[in-house]
């Protein structure tokens, strides 16, 4: 497949650290995506599985449901789920926050999503010629309860040497400013990482490093919006500071978000998330016979 990106657009990433491309994907695709993750919400066990995603990423320690992540399918509760006395405001579909962190290497539908020619050529266009999918996420940013994700880069979680983490985000349905879009700083990719999710044995989870005390900038006043309709593609450099509010409306705001890495790059082995040999990465490029 020849270059799929414009000039212009590989001008633009490079320039504000983000690109959005509408259109990027059919609405087929979407509803095959969000139809496969309704079955997966309506299948998970609620009572046994209660790991709560909390929104507020300054403070968040990883349990250990969220460090088995890097090689299941688990599914994250918003934190306004549940009820003081730890009952389920609502039903359990519309309570998930997200689910995580390898069904493109797990589940046929997610998979056949995400290994795509016109994907990894993105990637190359970018100057990625080698990426490898390390994780991916399925964000329900559920109605009246969808709660805010804070101002981070990518390359606090997903850390390379060099740095080299890609997010491609798909907007599942449409995301609007009622229900909590993403917002981003144009530019803001050229500066440094200020932290680092460092995976700590001896509690089996993961915490914060702090690199540099200079503060992200502050939402939403120096970021814009990415409102984007269902099938948008939203490209985000490593070191981007990007955010999205809480979902206080009637509409849910279905996002698929999956992180490449370069081959090339050194993964450390204090990054939270993981693999095993049972489960290698691969890359885009080099899909292997589906599931």
């Amino acid at each position: 497949m020849g270059r799929v990106l414009t000039e212009q657009q590989i001008a633009d990433y490079h320039r504000d650290g983000f690109l959005v491309i509408p259109d990027f994907v059919t609405s087929q695709a979407c509803h095959e995506l969000k139809t496969r993750a309704e079955e997966i919400l309506a299948s998970f066990d609620a009572e046994s599985d209660r790991s709560v995603f909390t929104t507020n990423e300054q403070s968040r320690h990883a349990d250990q449901q969220f460090i088995d992540s890097a090689t299941g399918i688990h599914c994250f509760f918003e934190e306004e789920a549940f009820d003081e006395q730890g009952i389920l405001r609502q039903a359990k579909e519309v309570s998930v926050n997200k689910i995580g962190h390898a069904m493109h290497d797990l589940d046929p539908v997610f998979e056949a999503f995400s290994y795509t020619e016109k994907l990894a050529t993105v990637a190359s266009d970018i100057g990625m010629p080698d990426p490898l999918a390390l994780q991916s996420m399925y964000i329900c940013k559920q109605q009246h309860i969808g709660g805010e994700v804070s101002c981070h880069q990518d390359a606090t979680f997903l850390y390379t040497d060099p740095i080299t983490v890609v997010g491609f985000w798909f907007a599942i349905e449409d995301a609007t400013l009622e229900n909590g879009c993403l917002w981003a700083a144009p530019g803001g990719h050229k500066t440094t990482l200020r932290q680092k999710f460092v995976r700590n044995e001896a509690n089996d989870g993961a915490t914060f490093d702090v690199l540099d005390t200079a503060p992200l900038p502050m939402p939403p006043t120096d970021l814009v919006p990415l409102e984007a309709s269902a099938g948008t593609l939203v490209i985000l450099h490593a070191l981007l500071p990007h955010w999205s509010g809480v979902n206080r409306s009637d509409k849910s705001r279905h996002a698929y978000s999956l992180h490449c890495i370069s081959e090339s790059s050194v993964y450390p082995q204090w990054n939270w998330l993981q693999r095993n040999s049972q489960l290698p990465l691969r890359r885009l490029d080099k899909v292997a016979a589906s599931l």
